[in-house]
C-alpha cells in the first residue's frame, strides 16, 4: 500500500504552535495532510499553507467530517494537532493496515512526571482492552468501513467515544504499539485527578445515555 492512500485528518482552532511542529513531523511521509479550521485567529492557517485546507464549523466531530469529505485517501488517519510524532510511526502504521480495518495507537504523554507514565499505560490498556480509544490515540479507519458506520458522528463531545462503538461492531481494531506522543496539557491545566474524574465522568453519563450536547454545555460550561 502507497503512503499517498492515507490521508492525515487534523482538526484545528489557534494551534498554530502545535500544528507546526505536527506538520514538520509529518514532512517527506508522503501522506496527504488535511487541515480543518474550526474558526482561528492565530497563524494556523499560515502554517497550514502545505496542506490541504478547509473551514467547517466549529467541534472535532464537525471539523473531523468535513475533512474527511475532501480527503482523497483510501486511509483516513484523525490527529489531534498537539500530537508529535517519531519517524518510526507512519512505518509501523503501514505494515499493519488491512483493509477494510481500523485502530489506533499507544500513546505516550509529554508529562515529564511519574504520574504521567501511569496514565498512559492505563489508556494504553484501556483501549486495547475495550477497543474505544481516545482521539490523542491517531484513530484511523479503512474509508469503506468509515462510510459503513455512517461517517463521523457529528456530535459536540465524545465523537471519539462513539465512533469506535459503531466500528467496533464491524471489525476489532488493530492496536499499533509505537507510541504517538500526546499533549499533558490538559492534566497540567486542570490537574490530574480532577481530569481523571471529569472524563471518567463524561463517559459514565454517555454510556448510560447521556445526550451528548448536555454534557458538553456542562463540560465547556
Amino acid at each position: 500500500m502507497a503512503r499517498s492512500d492515507i490521508s492525515v485528518v487534523v482538526p484545528v482552532l489557534n494551534d498554530a504552535v502545535h500544528l507546526r511542529r505536527l506538520i514538520d513531523d509529518l514532512h517527506d511521509t508522503d501522506v496527504e495532510i488535511v487541515v480543518v479550521d474550526g474558526g482561528s485567529d492565530d497563524d494556523s492557517m499560515s502554517v497550514a499553507k502545505g496542506a490541504r485546507v478547509v473551514t467547517a464549523p466549529r467541534g472535532r466531530g464537525t471539523q473531523m467530517a468535513a475533512g474527511a469529505g475532501i480527503a482523497n485517501g483510501e486511509w483516513l488517519w484523525f490527529m489531534h494537532a498537539d500530537t508529535r510524532l517519531s519517524q518510526r510511526v507512519v512505518p509501523a502504521l503501514v505494515d499493519r493496515l488491512e483493509k477494510p480495518r481500523w485502530g489506533f495507537f499507544s500513546v505516550r504523554l509529554d508529562g515529564e512526571s511519574w504520574p504521567y507514565r501511569m496514565i498512559e499505560k492505563t489508556m494504553s490498556w484501556r483501549a486495547a482492552a475495550s477497543g474505544i480509544a481516545t482521539g490523542d490515540q491517531g484513530i484511523f479507519v479503512h474509508r469503506e468501513l468509515l462510510d459503513a458506520v455512517g461517517g463521523i458522528p457529528r456530535q459536540p463531545l465524545l465523537e471519539d467515544v462513539e465512533l469506535c462503538r459503531r466500528l467496533r461492531r464491524l471489525a476489532k481494531p488493530i492496536v499499533v504499539p509505537e507510541p504517538l506522543l500526546a499533549s499533558s496539557r490538559r492534566w497540567e491545566r486542570d490537574g490530574i485527578a480532577r481530569t481523571i474524574l471529569v472524563m471518567w465522568w463524561l463517559r459514565f453519563r454517555y454510556f448510560a445515555g447521556a445526550n451528548p450536547e448536555s454534557l458538553a454545555k456542562a463540560y465547556y460550561g
